[in-house]
């Protein structure tokens, strides 16, 4: 059962919250474990089971979104900072949070905690909120003594994921709502204007153009068959999210994703800011080189590219420098390759990797701005071409019968 409380510490500051227990006895026991004194423990109204059960899926779970994150990094690095111990810092947290999700996970983090496990084994149980490079950098903040510094670093990152992902929906946004229109004005010509002119033409039984008996049968098709169509895109659709789930189909899509014009070109330079700042973050942190490339690895979002990342690493254990197996990824620009090579002659590997991600951040933002400017061309073409054809379909008949009835008076 679930039950929430109010009582006092060994301080005799107010704490409230909310445990499970088996019953009231129970809870009092585990509040007097824990070093908090009861004043009243009430059972909470039991959930609707339905509710219970689809909020028990992940699919139904609400994630815990960035900004949460964020936030929760923040509060972390102060009060660490601030010397306050982590299971009541953990704990206030989970009893102040807005977020359901983010509430239920830290409480059972605390309950972990006070188990006696780590900070860091305790988040890998919830690998859908923690990401392997957040659990490594508390990881190591508890090797080290400085967890503050590691959510600090934390935030930053997180941070500078966010703004990255938001400059590229708002970059992103005016094509989207362009191909929605496009899609949308297809579907009522189809639906609505061709079949109107087709029944025109019938009546009147003249030949049509090619292009107009092209119009007519993609009409007729989508009117008559457009539950073929749906089961087809719903069935391709279905097969490539299962492709994807493979490893040889997510290589092979990332692969091939950063080489769509325009846009894999940006998609790459982003891959390689987030790889180079968070390899720059954990080396700072004191992580052994193939440690963090491991790591680095598995947080980047393209296989593809985390695939060169662990060859990488494979090549640092066999004795090659970084700059070797650098240059034989295959990834970086000579420019960048010369900054990495001046930094393994300083030691100051980490410095230089934050100058290599200020320097694909600087580009990131070029390419954002040139982005809509890229391919408004392509779409008023595309629309050009679309009102050209549709033009041609509908009215060239109408021409001939014009021309026909001025030949025959």
């Amino acid at each position: 059962m679930r039950f929430s409380y109010r009582g006092k510490d060994s301080t005799g500051r107010p704490e409230q919250g909310e445990l499970d227990a088996v019953n009231i006895d129970a809870a009092a026991g585990e509040l007097l474990r824990r070093g908090v004194t009861p004043l009243r423990i009430e059972p909470r109204e039991a959930q609707a089971e339905p509710i219970k059960w689809l909020s028990s899926k992940p699919m139904f779970r609400r994630k815990v979104n960035v900004d949460e994150l964020i936030v929760f990094c923040r509060q972390m690095y102060a009060l660490t900072k601030a010397g306050i111990p982590l299971i009541r810092t953990m704990r206030g947290l989970a009893d102040t949070t807005r977020s359901p999700r983010l509430a239920e996970v830290l409480d059972d983090i605390t309950d972990r905690l006070e188990g006696g496990v780590t900070m860091a084994t305790a988040m890998q149980a919830h690998r859908d909120v923690f990401s392997d490079l957040f659990v490594t950098m508390i990881h190591v903040g508890e090797n080290t003594g400085q967890m503050d510094e590691s959510f600090q670093r934390l935030s930053a990152i997180l941070e500078l994921e966010r703004d990255t992902r938001r400059r590229v929906k708002q970059a992103m946004r005016y094509p989207t709502f362009v191909v929605i229109a496009l899609l949308s004005a297809l579907m009522v010509v189809n639906f609505l204007v061709i079949p109107k002119f087709a029944a025109v033409f019938n009546k009147l039984g003249a030949d049509l153009p090619f292009l107009t008996k092209v119009l007519v049968g993609t009409s007729n098709f989508l009117i008559n068959y457009w539950y073929i169509l749906a089961f087809i895109i719903a069935s391709a659709v279905v097969l490539t999210r299962q492709w994807l789930k493979t490893e040889n189909g997510r290589v092979t899509w990332d692969r091939y994703k950063l080489k769509i014009p325009i846009i894999g070109p940006l998609l790459e330079l982003i891959t390689l800011s987030r790889f180079s700042r968070n390899l720059a973050s954990t080396l700072t942190a004191g992580m052994p080189v193939t440690h963090s490339l491991s790591v680095v690895a598995d947080a980047t979002d393209n296989a593809w590219i985390a695939k060169h990342v662990r060859d990488m690493r494979h090549g640092i254990e066999r004795g090659d420098t970084l700059l070797r197996t650098a240059r034989n990824s295959g990834m970086f620009t000579p420019l960048i390759l010369q900054m990495i090579a001046v930094g393994e002659e300083t030691g100051a590997v980490d410095e230089m990797l934050v100058n290599v991600a200020d320097f694909y951040d600087e580009d990131v933002d070029f390419g954002l701005k040139r982005l809509a400017e890229s391919i408004e061309p392509i779409l008023i073409v595309a629309m050009g071409v679309l009102v050209l054809i549709l033009a041609l379909g509908v009215f060239l008949p109408i021409w001939d019968l014009g021309r026909a009835s001025l030949g025959g008076g």
